[in-house]
């Protein structure tokens, strides 16, 4: 799977430690038994930032998300660092919130800053206990080891079900300064839409005011992360967060413009290919799937029929076994909760081995079983819907359903 990039845009190496400020690492506390594993990460500027966090809509919060909430309330949208675990998500536990504010705490007094300034994330098993002992014992070598070069140290820090690390940044200019926006994610399984289920950290040396980070991020979110699905499943964990230091010098973006639309293409950028590897890598996948829903009447139906293909078991498990099922493809349209005329869609399948047609004016049509084995073999696969019935379009990310999806999650917790 290719990165994606746009004219004015440059890829880049550093990841969460790309932007000009930022310092990262990784080291093994003792919360994952494989010594080899990071479980314990930390992202640091040495000024303050301004920050903006999008949450989890599940209900049952977990407690490091209630506690960045606080904080970022309390600074007005200031932050410095981040510090996160793996292997448990201190989430439907009675001493949750101190658990949370005491890992701020352990950041902050190290870093010699006010913990308010401190933005927590876990990620892991539900409801059990987090021993904060690991993190006490660690925090010192975690702080002495911060660096811009240690930024995949943390990135698999963060690693829980994902079989990759996953890095992205980007360099652009602003008021002829260049800058650079990077991040690092985790997902693999328990990914739904509605704050997709992950932890994403994303920083930039581009002076944004918290304001316009926050509208920037809204936005990006519902196109991105918000268009991902693995397996139907949001979690109690997840978490987006943006640090913008200001280091690149540029004029503050603080209301919207030509500037302020530069950099939201670069933080859409950056999202758009953390939510692809995110799809990419989800538990037991072996295919990475993109919907394309065009000829839609406006984006708002053109990302609920996209997403409703994505989410489908019935269209997930006949992507995994190669079979061009136009009927899976055709329920899923038809029980997506917008309206439209479903005696116009059309439904094309593709991948580097070509495409083949299997639905047109709302019926499924012969086509030949042998190329369409031979598209489905591939390990990236687009189905293009087309309503047309419009001019509007979106896209949808997710993969297929495979049987070591259930191995995997039968003995999570093992």
């Amino acid at each position: 799977m290719q990165l994606i990039i746009e004219d004015g845009y440059q890829l880049v190496d550093g990841g969460v430690c790309a932007a000009a400020g930022f310092v990262a690492n990784g080291c093994n506390c003792g919360l994952n038994p494989d010594k080899n594993k990071n479980d314990l990460g930390m992202v640091f500027c040495g000024q303050e930032c301004h920050a903006a966090a999008v949450y989890t809509t599940n209900k049952v919060k977990a407690a490091p998300v209630r506690v960045t909430k606080e904080h970022l309330t309390a600074t007005g949208g200031r932050a410095r660092a981040i510090i996160v675990n793996s292997k448990n998500a201190n989430a439907a536990t009675a001493d949750g919130m101190e658990k949370a504010r005491r890992m701020c705490g352990l950041a902050a007094d190290r870093l010699e800053i006010p913990p308010e300034e401190v933005l927590v994330a876990s990620t892991g098993v539900i409801g059990q206990t987090l021993p904060i002992k690991p993190v006490e014992d660690h925090i010192g070598q975690l702080v002495s080891g911060l660096s811009a070069e240690n930024h995949e140290e943390a990135a698999t820090a963060i690693m829980t079900t994902d079989t990759v690390k996953k890095e992205v940044a980007v360099s652009f200019e602003l008021d002829g300064k260049v800058c650079r926006l990077g991040g690092m994610a985790k997902g693999s399984g328990m990914i739904h839409p509605d704050m997709a289920t992950t932890l994403n950290f994303i920083t930039t040396d581009a002076a944004v005011s918290s304001a316009m980070l926050q509208k920037a991020l809204d936005d990006a979110v519902k196109v991105t992360y918000n268009c991902l699905s693995v397996d139907g499943d949001t979690s109690t964990n997840d978490m987006v967060c943006i640090l913008a230091s200001g280091m690149a010098g540029n004029a503050e973006i603080a209301a919207e413009g030509d500037e302020y639309q530069t950099f939201y293409r670069a933080l859409y950028l950056v999202l758009l290919n953390l939510t692809r590897m995110l799809a990419a890598d989800g538990e037991g996948a072996s295919k990475f799937l993109e919907c394309s829903c065009t000829g839609a009447p406006d984006q708002e139906t053109a990302v609920i029929v996209a997403k409703s293909v994505i989410c489908s078991p019935l269209v997930k498990s006949a992507m995994f076994g190669r079979d061009a099922n136009c009927g899976r493809i055709l329920c899923a349209i038809g029980y997506a909760k917008a309206e439209f005329d479903t005696d116009s869609v059309s439904v094309t399948l593709a991948s580097a081995a070509g495409e083949v047609e299997v639905c047109h004016d709302g019926n499924g049509i012969a086509f030949s079983e042998e190329l369409a084995s031979r598209i489905l073999a591939e390990d990236d696969i687009y189905i293009l819907v087309n309503l047309n019935q419009g001019s509007a379009s979106a896209k949808a990310w997710g993969c297929d359903l495979t049987y070591d999806y259930v191995k995997i999650n039968a003995d999570y917790r093992s």
